[in-house]
């Protein structure tokens, strides 16, 4: 979002016209844009390395800035100017304006104040613009209020939601108004109503409907944010109309929400306007620039710092917390929602969660899109980003209203157990808490307030595998400097030197865990544990994560191959043995069901690869007699065996929780000479032996501990494949 919100405005209209009242920041600019291609850049010449040790640093420096190529983007030639830039003048000309333009509806300087022209162009135009037009545009009829507005002109883009009186001039909640998304005003004195993911909002629908204001001028207003329009032609164009769409959901439609519901109830807006209008007045008539009414509308004013705090935070990508009439508000966009606009160098599918879509949709709609974020999944952790200040100052004060009380008391024992060395799962197991009903709410409310966010857990004793990412946030100066400013002890080496210690460490087959390569003693795992968690928050970590596949081997097929033979052909031998002494004996002797068989001939499946071999053979055939064994061959060519997949080399079991009959057989020959428990374990968790799931996950879902899940490893080592990958 930073690179197309230009600025924030503010407008009303009132009986004698329309007016700009404020806008953020003082002297908006867009950016340049070129009307044809800029001439690949055609790099300085390098002169070669020898000549320059020999020669001074000025004379090499004076020689490759001479050699720099020209920036195009200030070449008259290749920049595009706004029609209206040259033109503004004949536009506002065309415009019908009345005799005065009041900002306040009753004093407000009129054209003929202006006595210095810098001064009104200081006060009185924007992009090339004058204010009088550009308010009168944004302020439509009242049949166009009460709805998305967005209009385009030129390169630039005007998204806000327009609000109007009744036409009798009384401000009145409207029916159509339940989408509202503000908070309600019986929070408005209770500051833990930010600390608190429970307390529930109000939109202006949900007050009486006889909640209403007599206005003294003002018929409308309009929160409006103007943003670059990307050039259609170029590669960030991407998807705009998501783009405005969310846009106007988060900030406009919600800032326009809060704003009426002040109207309505006491007049808020139009006192703004007033005390703004004869601000202006008096910074007009004493020659003042429009730098010095700025300063001062910051102090005097709810809406004017409001506005430069949402701007300020959408260019930062943070959190915005504004208060307006003195009710707390929070706004912000997804983090990554520019990404939009860069489809073709960022999938579009980066916007939204990785993962199946059972996990995924635990994050809510309205988190779904531009977060990138986790699956939200009881194998996770959660990872407080606060910790450097006391993360329940707001909640133990006294001043929690006792109704919310019970609400924050959990909170704040959630967040005493919360750690990034236990999962969600072992977190609700603590405190006795439902994963789906109490966990994820809580979760989700502390993510998207930027307080916390979801990581893959950390062992205890640091023995979790790290890599560093493509790329920081921040350049390693900075990061280094930090860091050695936050961690001074002689134990602790320079950030680089641990950052090139996890960089080759991932790629050792043994050893590769932090503790192992980093840490190297007991007695400094306390200290870098604080190391770990200062990395984590900047981003600087990727836990690696256990995948295992399983491959079947030449030797398996081969033995699984001759063992199925030679029960085919001791089954056909005793058959006919039995129909041989049927007709000798001249008696009926009924053959057992194949079930029946199956029930007879079962013994424990690690005596041996024959007896569990014997079992999967048996249990394949059909009621009826033995089949032959080229018919054998026809049954498994129709329930998808291939002889492809029975050829001498080896192949891996893509999904063994959905194995085919051989793939199973291949399964159970694995377990020839294990021990009961270590077969048993085997049979029971390598259904998710696919590749796709990490370690973590195994391990809850199968309900084993890590001790249990090397033995599997090691056991079966042979015929599994294993790597780290991040999660």
């Amino acid at each position: 979002m930073a690179e197309t919100l230009l600025a924030i405005l503010l407008v009303d209209s009132s009986a004698k016209g329309s007016s700009l009242v404020f806008h953020w920041p003082p002297h908006p600019v867009s950016p340049p844009r070129l009307r044809r291609a800029i001439p690949e850049n055609i790099s300085f010449v390098h002169t070669d390395n020898p000549w320059k040790s020999s020669q001074p640093q000025a004379s090499v420096s004076q020689l490759e800035s001479s050699l720099r190529p020209p920036d195009y983007s200030l070449d008259p030639a290749y920049r595009w100017e706004r029609p209206s830039a040259s033109g503004t003048r004949d536009r506002s000309a065309s415009y019908t304006h009345p005799t005065s333009r009041p900002s306040s509806g009753r004093n407000s300087p009129t054209k003929d104040a202006f006595t210095d022209p810098e001064i009104k162009d200081d006060h009185d135009t924007i992009f090339g613009y004058s204010s009088e037009f550009l308010a009168g545009i944004l302020c439509p009829h009242r049949s166009m209020c009460h709805q998305k507005f967005q209009l385009v002109v030129d390169d630039l883009a005007f998204i806000g939601h327009p609000v109007c009186a009744d036409a009798d001039g009384v401000w009145r909640f409207k029916q159509d108004t339940s989408k509202v998304n503000s908070r309600g005003r019986e929070s408005r004195n209770r500051h833990s109503g930010e600390s608190n993911p429970t307390i529930a909002s109000r939109s202006p629908s949900s007050e009486k409907v006889t909640s209403q204001s007599q206005s003294a001028w003002l018929h409308t207003f309009h929160f409006v944010m103007v943003l670059d329009l990307p050039d259609p032609s170029s590669s960030a164009s991407g998807n705009v109309s998501k783009y405005f769409d969310i846009i106007y959901e988060q900030i406009a439609f919600t800032m326009a929400a809060v704003l009426f519901q002040e109207q309505v109830q006491s007049n808020f807006v139009e006192t703004e306007c007033d005390h703004l209008g004869m601000l202006k007045d008096q910074c007009v008539r004493k020659g003042s620039s429009f730098i010095d009414f700025v300063a001062q509308a910051l102090q005097v004013s709810s809406i004017a710092p409001a506005m430069k705090i949402v701007y300020e935070a959408i260019k930062a990508k943070s959190m915005a917390y504004v208060t307006i009439h003195d009710l707390p508000l929070e706004l912000q966009l997804p983090p990554y929602l520019d990404l939009l606009l860069h489809s073709e160098e960022d999938s579009e599918s980066d916007l939204f969660n990785s993962g199946d879509e059972e996990e995924t949709g635990s994050w809510g709609p309205e988190m779904n899109f531009g977060w990138r974020l986790p699956s939200l999944v009881p194998w996770k952790s959660l990872l407080l980003l606060d910790n450097d200040e006391d993360p329940f100052s707001n909640l133990r004060d006294s001043h929690v209203a006792s109704d919310d009380r019970i609400l924050v008391d959990g909170l704040i024992k959630f967040l005493e157990t919360v750690s990034v060395t236990l999962s969600l799962a072992d977190v609700a197991s603590l405190l006795d808490w439902d994963l789906e009903s109490q966990i994820y709410p809580t979760v989700r409310w502390l993510v998207q307030h930027r307080k916390a966010k979801v990581v893959d857990a950390v062992h205890e004793s640091l023995k979790t595998v790290f890599t560093l990412p493509p790329k920081f946030s921040l350049p390693i100066s900075q990061l280094s400097a930090e860091f050695q400013q936050t961690f001074a002890h002689p134990a602790i080496p320079p950030l680089p030197q641990i950052l090139s210690i996890v960089s080759t460490s991932s790629a050792k087959q043994s050893g590769n865990h932090f503790y192992a390569s980093v840490v190297q003693s007991k007695e400094l795992i306390p200290l870098y544990h604080d190391v770990v968690l200062w990395m984590l928050k900047r981003e600087m970590l990727i836990t690696l994560h256990l995948r295992i596949r399983i491959v079947a081997t030449v030797e398996l097929k081969e033995r699984v191959r001759v063992e199925r033979d030679r029960i085919l052909k001791q089954r056909n031998i005793r058959g006919r043995k039995e129909i041989r002494s049927d007709m000798n004996s001249g008696e009926i002797i009924w053959l057992p069901s194949s079930s029946e068989r199956y029930s007879q001939s079962r013994v424990p499946s690690n005596d041996s690869i024959h007896s569990k071999l014997s079992e999967l053979v048996i249990q394949e055939d059909d009621e009826d007699d033995v089949l032959p064994r080229d018919e054998v061959e026809a049954e498994d060519e129709k329930t998808g065996e291939s002889s492809a997949e029975d050829e001498l080399a080896p192949s891996m079991i893509n999904d063994p929780g959905r194995a085919t009959p051989l793939q199973r057989r291949w399964l159970a020959a694995m377990s020839d000479g294990k021990e009961s428990y270590i077969a048993q374990r085997f049979e029971l968790i390598n259904q998710y032996f696919d590749g796709k799931r990490t370690d973590d996950e195994i391990l809850f879902r199968a309900e084993i501990t890590r001790k249990q899940l090397r033995e599997v490893l090691h056991h079966y080592d042979e015929y599994l494949q294993t790597f780290l990958h991040p999660s």
